[in-house]
């Protein structure tokens, strides 16, 4: 991800407006659109730190034959649609000239209308709903798409795991979640495969009563694209059950912390992710 993150914030240095900063130093300002609280806090902060490596590896650029220091700008969304458009707001008032994120693509959509009024573009680095860029001019992407996604991971559940019948869990409400899940079924189903889905509130801890479910239709599989707080819960109650069907999730599930959820137990564990190595 670093690798992509550092090519798009050296072509993006190339192309932005630069803003003056007193007399002796120029500042080009970019802006970090990421939750750095909520459910999606360890995500944000992964696409953050590769965010500060280019930023460190590229410290300047030179615009127009003067240099202008790169400065970042940070809002956190909080994980949360209702909190992004305040996070949008604080970057569009700070002056960036480009917005990076965010991490969760319904965060994004959230704020996206306000850096569109600004006449600012923004650069999704792993947002992967499709309304995040569909029908404007201002939103990019450099990672694929949900109906990618999910399905390769419904080929992968049907033809490589064996999978006949597939339960799947989405946060109620999550624009992410909620579109995964859609077009995992509707690949799934396209097999031949028969699909259970269900929804569960924000805010909760105890995924038992889900997990229970999916046992007693049979579920040959349980896909989760949830955010990283809420599948490393899944995952230690679904050891704690002691289920045997295999976990899967998308992208958010990339994450070494939902790994160590897993290590030391019997839950099989598969994921997508957008790393290209």
């Amino acid at each position: 991800m670093m690798k992509k993150i550092l090519a798009i914030l050296i072509a993006v240095l190339m192309l932005v407006p630069a803003l003056a900063l007193g007399e002796s130093e120029k500042v080009v300002k970019i802006g970090v659109f990421e939750p750095a609280s909520g459910d999606s806090g360890a995500g944000g902060k992964q696409e953050t730190l590769g965010m500060q490596y280019a930023n460190e590896l590229q410290p300047t650029v030179e615009i127009g034959g003067e240099t202008y220091r790169v400065e970042l700008v940070y809002a956190d969304n909080g994980s949360s649609a209702d909190k992004a458009p305040s996070a949008a707001q604080q970057l569009v008032s700070a002056g960036v000239s480009v917005v990076l994120g965010s991490y969760g693509s319904g965060v994004s959509i959230a704020g996206s209308p306000y850096f569109a009024d600004a006449g600012i573009p923004a650069i999704g680095v792993t947002c992967t709903n499709p309304q995040v860029t569909a029908g404007n001019t201002h939103y990019f992407r450099i990672c694929f798409l949900d109906p990618f996604q999910g399905t390769v991971l419904a080929n992968y559940a049907y033809s490589e795991l064996g999978a006949k019948t597939a339960y799947c869990l989405a946060e109620l409400g999550n624009d992410y979640d909620v579109g995964l899940c859609h077009y995992f079924q509707q690949a799934f189903e396209a097999l031949g495969g028969t699909v259970i889905s269900d929804t569960f509130p924000t805010g909760n801890s105890d995924f038992t009563s889900y997990l229970s479910n999916a046992t007693a239709i049979g579920a040959e599989v349980f896909f989760c694209p949830v955010s990283i707080a809420y599948s490393t819960q899944i995952i230690n109650q679904a050891a704690g059950q002691n289920v045997t069907y295999p976990i899967m999730g998308g992208d958010t599930l990339d994450s070494n912390v939902v790994v160590e959820a897993a290590k030391g137990t019997n839950v099989k564990l598969y994921i997508s992710t957008f790393y290209q190595e």
